[in-house]
């Protein structure tokens, strides 16, 4: 497996701060409302939550791009928001976060990607969605691509986030994936199953064991590298990486490499987000020009930390910087009692 010293994770942090992704994708605006049930509702057998604390966060791909401005790089995304009162305080978590918007599509009368979450102490116990999971019109994919192709040059590395909630339509896909690799800057796929079969010329294509196996209707076997080389062969991506949750990762390249990647982490108290924290990772380092085996290393690690965190979360450099040094200690420890 690469090896990743804290010096060469210096190396990547310190040339993020000169890069910028593009995150192509299905935004969405995160509600959390927290409080205490202390009795059962008299109209259905619910229980009565006394709300205490409401805030709001990014969501789908707006949350990977929260993720890559964390690492210190920067960020431009594309996508639809509504004319309505979520798309507007989105913009504002933007915003805060440094993201640009100013390539992000605005419609009428498809509705800003809302998840809110009601959460008992650190529980949820109910979510409602405000969503419309259409493919965009003819009219926004056109939009979405003049915007694609006002930013490419812009940008060191783009990333396509999907969760079916329509943005990423074949054209659009295609348009993206062209432009990348005419500009020889690395494409980063979070696929879903509406178009899994769809990215064809990806850089890194990174589905999850349940995506993969839904998407091809049969047992994953991450531990034969000739079978994962078929699948990579199959949806034409330079690199397969497929994330296994507490099993780590598995990536199957082009030129042969295979690696199997165990998990880092240390205590797993929320899985929420971590898929969009591998992503935004494996972009950055990528545009950093680090190879796709020491980027899947780096995404790993990064994953280890924000699966230890309560809901959705970024992950700071301090934090990459302190977990590298652990295990490089721990390496060392051990190979002095062999």
């Amino acid at each position: 497996m690469d090896r990743l010293t804290s010096s060469r994770l210096d190396q990547i942090l310190h040339r993020a701060r000169d890069l910028r992704v593009l995150v192509v994708g299905d935004l969405m605006l995160d509600v959390y409302l927290r409080g205490a049930a202390s009795r059962i509702s008299p109209e259905a057998p619910v229980p009565v939550v006394r709300v205490s604390e409401e805030w709001r966060a990014l969501g789908g791909a707006a949350n990977v791009a929260a993720n890559v401005v964390a690492l210190g790089a920067q960020c431009t995304v594309v996508g639809t928001i509504g004319r309505d009162a979520a798309g507007a305080e989105l913009r504002q978590e933007l915003a805060e976060c440094g993201i640009t918007d100013d390539a992000l599509v605005e419609v009428e009368g498809r509705p800003t990607t809302v998840k809110t979450r009601v959460m008992v102490r650190h529980h949820q116990v109910a979510r409602y969605d405000i969503e419309m999971e259409d493919d965009v019109e003819a009219e926004i994919t056109d939009a979405l691509i003049a915007s694609i192709h006002e930013q490419i040059d812009k940008v060191d590395a783009v990333v396509l986030e999907d969760y079916n909630k329509g943005v990423l339509v074949p054209r659009v896909i295609q348009t993206a994936i062209a432009a990348a690799r005419l500009g020889n800057k690395p494409v980063i796929v979070d696929p879903k199953y509406r178009s899994f079969f769809d990215y064809a010329g990806a850089s890194v294509f990174k589905p999850n064991l349940i995506e993969l196996q839904t998407a091809l209707r049969a047992e994953v076997e991450p531990d034969d590298p000739e079978w994962l080389e078929q699948i990579r062969r199959r949806l034409d991506c330079e690199h397969l990486l497929v994330t296994l949750g507490e099993d780590g990762m598995a990536l199957r390249s082009a030129d042969g490499a295979y690696m199997r990647v165990p998990t880092m982490a240390r205590s797993v108290y929320d899985v929420s987000g971590a898929g969009d924290t591998v992503t935004a990772t494996l972009a950055v380092a990528l545009a950093a020009g680090e190879s796709a085996t020491g980027a899947a290393v780096l995404a790993n690690h990064a994953a280890g930390i924000e699966v230890g965190k309560a809901g959705v979360a970024t992950v700071s450099p301090d934090e990459l910087r302190e977990v590298v040094r652990e295990h490089h200690e721990r390496a060392v420890s051990a190979s002095a009692r062999d």
